[in-house]
């Protein structure tokens, strides 16, 4: 009669054992399910977000050169937003564009009288360099679409490390003293306007959405071809070439307006910040950047296009950004 009493409170334990172990299994088969849609959608997120900065890129190149008319019919727009200035490198005399470039428009207005005007440029570019910063580089400059579609060309060998290339950066702030302000500062014509130097003698973007676009429209401007315009088109193949092995070249060592923007990167309001509590300084983040960005040390460097790919490698979520973000650091 014992051994049955003792029987029965054992069976029990034995039978709630058992329905606790079914219900142990099918929560680790739930967690597990919950975890792989997680991994899943995470990556995802991941694979929208490359694929989203692409889009902008085409978008907002698409917007602020949607003059189509400009580029059938070989004429430039002069409407009333050509008095605003674009925040990317987009030529004045692209046949597309309906809005000017805050560099072309820097270089013809720093030696005028019309203080007005220079005053409106210059404060033009320190909006967007405190707002942005070089994300204007990134993500809204159709120039810089050109390099990275260019890039993208898969059978070409990729060129990671540039001989002299931490000299070569310092071009571009050699090109905005002497180019962008210097020459028109001091060369002004009989008009009181500084002519636009940078425009004239280097600018890639200028000869490929600009001159290229205008002289194939008009048989005079092929008439009237000359030395420098076969100038300009040698610096624009040499770079357009280089960009199929080089990430952006010429926004690493030419660009004036890079130079401006980078110059705020380390105050913009749009920030990166890296977690010192979780970065454990692997190294990926650096690996993976296109421009040489040793992000763990030095992630609003002046080089930084904010592209957001050391985010994406990040294996403990150490890097943020956005307006300010606060690591707790």
């Amino acid at each position: 009669m014992e051994s049955i009493e003792m029987s029965i409170p054992l069976y029990r334990i034995s039978q709630i054992s058992s329905v606790w172990n079914a219900l142990a299994s099918d929560n680790r088969k739930y967690i597990t399910r919950i975890y792989k849609e997680r991994f899943f959608i995470m990556n995802w997120i991941k694979k929208q977000r490359k694929h989203l900065r692409l889009w902008v890129q085409v978008l907002f190149t698409a917007l602020t050169n949607g003059y189509v008319i400009g580029f059938t019919e070989g004429k430039i727009y002069r409407g009333t937003s050509k008095k605003l200035c674009v925040p990317g490198l987009n030529c004045y005399s692209c046949p597309g564009a309906i809005g000017s470039c805050p560099i072309g428009s820097l270089q013809a207005v720093l030696g005028s009288k019309n203080y007005k005007f220079s005053f409106y440029v210059i404060g033009f570019l320190m909006i967007f360099g405190s707002l942005m910063g070089r994300f204007v580089c990134g993500w809204l400059c159709p120039f810089g679409l050109v390099q990275d579609l260019l890039h993208k060309i898969p059978f070409v060998k990729k060129i990671k490390k540039v001989p002299f290339d931490r000299y070569l950066r310092y071009l571009k702030y050699v090109i905005l003293v002497v180019f962008v302000i210097a020459m028109p500062l001091l060369l002004v014509g009989e008009s009181g306007y500084g002519s636009p130097w940078f425009c004239k003698l280097i600018c890639p973007s200028g000869t490929l959405l600009g001159g290229i676009p205008l002289v194939a429209k008009n048989p005079g401007l092929q008439r009237a071809i000359g030395f420098l315009f076969g100038w300009k088109v040698s610096i624009l193949v040499i770079l357009l070439i280089l960009s199929t092995m080089i990430y952006r070249p010429f926004c690493k060592y030419l660009c004036p307006l890079g130079a401006i923007y980078g110059i705020f990167n380390r105050f913009s309001l749009h920030h990166y910040e890296i977690d010192a509590t979780k970065c454990t300084k692997c190294g990926l983040c650096a690996k993976k950047c296109d421009m040489g960005v040793k992000v763990y040390e030095n992630p609003n460097s002046a080089e930084c296009i904010r592209c957001g790919k050391c985010k994406d490698v990040c294996p403990t979520g150490a890097i943020h950004s956005g307006i300010r973000p606060k690591t707790g650091v």
